[in-house]
């Protein structure tokens, strides 16, 4: 990171790997963004699952770049390098900033390539445009890396989650009609409701016999495609309601054993989603391209934002809580927000 030793920003950082005991509150160097960088005020962040498994040292920490964590944010541009065109200071904007900013969101700045940032929608708060970037980005190559027509028969796991909502959103606008997904709590089934599906395809997926149910509901019909945002025994259901040849889409890398065995004997398309595979190629542009097709979209009203809760203001308290509740799964399908400024401050 090209930073000087004045001015300062507040940042929360984590010391070592382990429990969310390990986060401290600390000052950094500001950071100066490059030729074809923006340095953007943070005003509010989203918590994602990848954060809390970086913070406990695992396969994730090799997207670690910084000790401040933080994957998404919407805020304020400060100043823009002299190469950006398209940004100056006053701009709302949000972006998927992931690995690839001169560090992480739990701070009050971050510098980023220009690439990868974009307005913010008018019609949107702060809080809402930060919870959506990532979500919104895994849900549109989901979406984009089907190639079916809208007459498809889709299964989707865990459709009330961050990227589940944006993606029935998105199959709903593209007018899929044919789909059927699983939902773990009454909430979560009112979100989807409220999303546009209808009763009868909504499943709980606590029930037993699961596959049968769903298959006895669908009269035998097998599904075209199945997208699994849950992975561990839902990758095996899955399997087991997929057609011969279907596609399975896999966002978490958590299939079973068992549902790969029976996704090769059903001779599967398996399309692995992950939007790193883009910074590692150094394709940039995939990231302000995508988004912008999302903010599109909600500037027409075809997306809405995912419902967020505000868990506090730039605090280790803030970020050890958020962490906890993703952690233990008791984030509601609600994405955890944190503001780090009031819009009136960035400004």
């Amino acid at each position: 990171m090209n930073t000087t030793n004045h001015p300062t920003m507040q940042a929360i950082i984590l010391n070592d790997f382990g429990g969310a005991e390990e986060f401290s509150a600390a000052v950094f160097p500001l950071p100066i963004p490059g030729d074809n960088e923006v340095l953007v005020k943070i005003v509010a962040t989203a918590f994602n699952p990848i954060d809390y498994q970086m913070r406990q040292g695992a396969t994730e920490r090799k997207r670690m770049h910084s000790p401040i964590l933080g994957r998404e944010f919407s805020g304020v541009v400060v100043s823009t390098g002299k190469n950006v065109s398209g940004f100056v200071p006053g701009d709302a904007v949000m972006a998927a900033s992931g690995s690839m900013g001169s560090n992480g969101t739990y701070a009050t700045h971050i510098s980023v390539p220009a690439e990868i940032l974009v307005h913010k929608p008018a019609n949107i708060s702060f809080e809402a445009a930060a919870a959506m970037p990532v979500a919104a980005l895994t849900a549109l190559q989901c979406y984009k890396r089907l190639h079916l027509a809208a007459n498809a028969q889709v299964f989707i796991t865990g459709a009330a989650g961050g990227v589940g909502l944006v993606l029935v959103k998105m199959l709903l606008a593209a007018g899929f009609r044919h789909m059927v997904v699983t939902a773990g709590n009454a909430q979560s089934k009112e979100q989807l409701l409220t999303a546009g599906l209808t009763d009868a395809q909504i499943i709980d997926y606590h029930q037993p016999e699961l596959a049968k149910i769903i298959l006895q509901q669908q009269h035998g019909q097998l599904f075209d495609a199945c997208i699994d945002l849950v992975g561990g025994r839902l990758s095996l259901l899955c399997a087991q309601v997929l057609r011969t040849n279907g596609i399975y889409q896999d966002v978490t890398a958590l299939s079973t054993v068992e549902g790969r065995e029976l996704l090769f004997h059903k001779g599967a398309t398996i399309i692995n989603i992950s939007n790193y595979a883009y910074s590692l190629n150094g394709q940039l542009q995939y990231y302000g391209d995508g988004l912008r097709q999302v903010a599109i979209m909600m500037e027409k009203g075809l997306l809405t934002p995912s419902p967020v809760e505000i868990m506090g203001g730039l605090s280790v308290e803030t970020v050890q809580q958020s962490h906890l509740q993703l952690e233990q799964n008791n984030s509601k399908d609600r994405k955890l927000v944190m503001t780090v400024l009031s819009a009136d401050d960035a400004y």
